[in-house]
């Protein structure tokens, strides 16, 4: 007679934490988007400037309290320890530019929870196909969130009319920000981190891909005398990068934010016209960037002096 092996508890444990923590997730943001989707038809049905200044604090004030939500079920059902750093000193009524390296998508629940009631709402540069990822794509089309058209190396090679055309849908999408307060973010590397693309690149960073320039320059155009400060977050996992399932299901021990506040760059160095000056852009954000790796290096060596505990 055979023996049916023991269920691991552990395991279970994991897989109970997982479902409770995605359920969670889904009832707040179905909650949070019916009433988002309220006051985004609105806002359809009424496209004037003066309709759109009035109702963008209240869709911004309606994801606020989604990503509030958010922070909320992953105190109930994660024993992750936050190392997070002292964010003294901002402004909810200034604009801010934010960079940050990429390796999951846990990394945007990570810094909407740093951010939060801290400085204006956070909104990122998009692949234009996640317009159509259900409830989500329309919620983030209501808040203005920029969604790019990204052409390959070998199609801009083909056309490079091709990269105008990219420049000017960001610069577009940017402008929509100037009405009210908002944090743009740019995950420079322009994709997540993984081992693959870290080869293929040929990466000169030990654990980043190369940074890329060009939704930064969009909005150095479009907003930089408007931004107050360049916020430059560095994310590291020192237990191993986790799937979005992998944190749903408890299984990310230990989280290290860091945050250097930057002055912001030039917008000259940002035009899209001027070869030198997009050339000096790229090589600052290049020192950034090696910065960061170091930085990171530190942390998982655990030579970096401690953060604050959250």
């Amino acid at each position: 007679m055979s023996v049916a092996p023991a269920r691991d508890p552990q395991a279970s444990g994991s897989l109970a934490r997982g479902v409770l923590a995605l359920l969670l997730l889904v009832l707040n943001t179905l909650f949070w988007c019916s009433l988002l989707f309220a006051a985004a038809l609105v806002k359809l049905v009424l496209p004037f400037e003066a309709a759109r200044r009035r109702l963008d604090p209240l869709l911004n004030a309606i994801a606020t309290g989604w990503v509030s939500g958010n922070s909320a079920w992953m105190r109930l059902t994660q024993r992750t320890a936050w190392a997070l750093p002292a964010l003294e000193g901002l402004d909810r009524n200034s604009w801010y530019l934010v960079s940050c390296n990429h390796q999951s998508w846990v990394d945007i629940l990570v810094l909407q929870r740093v951010l939060n009631r801290k400085v204006p709402m956070l909104k990122f540069f998009l692949k234009r196909e996640l317009l159509y990822v259900p409830v989500m794509g329309l919620a983030w089309w209501a808040l203005d969130f920029p969604f790019m058209r990204r052409h390959s190396k070998a199609a801009l090679r083909r056309d490079p009319a091709l990269r105008s055309q990219d420049e000017a849908t960001a610069l577009k999408a940017c402008e929509k920000f100037r009405r009210v307060p908002t944090c743009v973010m740019n995950f420079v590397e322009g994709t997540r981190f993984t081992a693959k693309k870290h080869a293929v690149q040929a990466s000169p960073y030990r654990h980043l891909l190369k940074p890329k320039t060009g939704a930064l320059a969009s909005s150095l155009q479009a907003l930089g005398p408007q931004f107050s400060s360049m916020l430059d977050f560095t994310i590291v996992y020192p237990e191993g990068v986790p799937t979005f399932w992998q944190f749903l299901c408890g299984g990310t021990p230990r989280i290290v934010v860091r945050c250097t506040h930057r002055p912001v760059p030039s917008i000259t160095a940002a035009s899209g016209d001027d070869a030198s000056g997009r050339a000096a852009l790229a090589r600052w954000l290049a020192e950034v960037w090696e910065e960061k790796d170091r930085e990171i290096d530190a942390v998982l060596r655990g030579t970096a002096a401690p953060p604050r505990a959250a």
